[in-house]
């Protein structure tokens, strides 16, 4: 199968191992991937912003970038929540766009969402599991808000996690709770963003585990960076990291 592989805009700048680590992933997988190399933003930034011109335009382009391919996967829940939930509303006076739009969602996947529902775990077990050497014997997980309420992310990492490694989960305390992120929400009003982060945060020390595993870069950066700043050196990683062993776990945090 022909699979685009949307990298994102905030993971090529700040992260790239996550890319590397989820393209890792498809091969072994069996897919055929393509990166197209002018892909940038799904225009999701904008959109939350209230700039709708913008955002069309940077919709526009991803879906011309995007619509050949058999199936998209995209390491973020954020940014395929903005495909899957809100381009038909960016297209909406569009009846043709708007189609297509319907049709990209249809094939439109998260990354965990992906390996679980299409690909499916015992070939995942056959192909990757021999491959998955993690030291993390003890982690938690944290549900980040897009791919949990837009995609219903919520089981999928976890049955990768008992499926490829060895590794024990160890739920934490309001583990669905928002880290405080959300985006332009953390710029907007910086006092209750920490505040968020900080319970978040609390709840992921309290569980003892070495380090907190997760699907969305942003609530990496938020979490690395506040823990940087209380002197917890808890590791905080993406999943895909995770499962090829990829990590960065010293270079990323705001």
């Amino acid at each position: 199968m022909r699979v685009g592989l949307f990298v994102t805009c905030l993971v090529d700048a700040m992260r790239p191992s996550i890319g590397f680590s989820t393209l890792d992933l498809l091969e072994q997988a069996g897919c055929e991937v393509h990166v197209p190399q002018a892909q940038t933003c799904c225009g999701q930034p904008a959109w939350n912003s209230g700039d709708q011109a913008t955002t069309h335009q940077l919709a526009l382009k991803w879906l011309r970038e995007f619509e050949t391919f058999d199936y998209v996967v995209i390491p973020s829940g954020s940014c395929a929540g903005m495909i899957s939930s809100h381009y038909t509303q960016v297209f909406l006076n569009d009846p043709d766009l708007r189609s297509k739009a319907v049709q990209l969602a249809e094939k439109t996947y998260e990354l965990t969402d992906f390996l679980v529902n299409v690909i499916g775990l015992d070939t995942l077990k056959s192909r990757l599991a021999p491959q998955v050497q993690s030291e993390i014997k003890k982690l938690t997980y944290h549900d980040s808000c897009s791919g949990l309420r837009e995609l219903g992310i919520k089981k999928q990492p976890r049955q990768l996690i008992h499926t490829l490694t060895q590794s024990e989960v160890i739920e934490m305390h309001e583990s669905e709770q928002c880290c405080g992120f959300g985006g332009t929400f953390s710029v907007k009003y910086g006092e209750v963003s920490s505040a968020i982060c900080d319970d978040k945060c609390k709840h992921i020390t309290d569980t003892g585990a070495q380090a907190v595993v997760l699907g969305d870069l942003g609530c990496m950066l938020n979490i690395k960076g506040r823990m940087s700043r209380l002197g917890n050196n808890t590791q905080v990683i993406h999943i895909s990291e995770l499962l090829t062993g990829r990590g960065e776990p010293d270079q990323v945090g705001v």
